[in-house]
């Protein structure tokens, strides 16, 4: 995985929005909710992504990924070393940090964004 193609992967998800916060950070967001986080200032790429909370151990016991800084509370992810996912892992995990988001937003939100 690195930041080309992980942009690819969510930005084909319906509704996805990007954008920029804390001047280095490049966010993809649904319902302008945060699901998926990469640093664009980095030398290596790693990103974050939200996750259950079975995930959240089982992930966080392996090589490569830690409780994300700030955000680990609500059972968020960092991936510090990419290969600590295979593909189709990247894509599973992804595609799951936007379900989790989306189901979360208010039915009004959904149905302006056709996500109903």
């Amino acid at each position: 995985m690195n930041l080309e193609k992980l942009r690819a992967l969510c930005l084909e998800l319906p509704g996805t929005t990007e954008g920029i916060k804390w001047g280095q950070d490049l966010c993809f967001m649904v319902g302008e909710k945060m699901f998926c986080v990469s640093g664009l200032e980095q030398d290596t790429f790693s990103a974050s992504f939200k996750v259950t909370e079975e995930a959240f151990g089982a992930l966080t016991s392996r090589p490569g990924i830690v409780p994300a800084p700030y955000l680990a509370r609500y059972q968020w992810v960092l991936v510090e070393q990419a290969d600590s996912l295979s593909a189709a892992e990247w894509e599973q995990y992804v595609l799951h940090a936007y379900q989790l988001v989306r189901q979360k937003l208010p039915a009004k939100v959904k149905k302006a964004l056709n996500l109903s």
